[in-house]
């Protein structure tokens, strides 16, 4: 039996075209302050707390898409964001630059796309 030892969840890395860009994605998004970091690899952290962002440069990063389709690319990992006003959180994140996903699947959940493709829920706790 191995030695268990503690580990702990930092960061979520996506992988972008343009890691720069899309941490501002984010940086407005979420109002966190992107940290370290250059072209190639940015890191922000939850102020609160808790597990962080990255955005690493890939150099063939193909957009996701969504709902997943055979033969089509497929998203790896999405990100699940809890809201107050769920049509509020909407609004900003539009405004922030992310689009609406053409697909919804729960009327209490609101997927929306990040600029380089990666699907986020914004989600009202009940």
């Amino acid at each position: 039996m191995t030695e268990r030892t503690e580990l702990t969840l930092t960061t979520v890395n996506l992988g972008a075209s343009n890691p720069r860009e899309l941490a501002r994605f984010y940086e407005r998004l979420l109002g966190w302050r992107i940290g370290a970091g250059d072209d190639y690899w940015l890191a922000m952290r939850n102020p609160a707390g808790g597990v962080g962002l990255a955005f690493q440069y890939e150099e063939f990063h193909a957009r996701p898409t969504w709902p997943g389709r055979a033969g089509e690319q497929q998203m790896m990992v999405h990100l699940e964001i809890r809201v107050e006003n769920l049509d509020a959180a909407l609004r900003h994140a539009l405004d922030c630059g992310a689009t609406l996903a053409d697909f919804q699947p729960q009327a209490d959940v609101r997927v929306c796309i990040d600029p380089e493709g990666h699907p986020f829920c914004l989600w009202v706790a009940t």
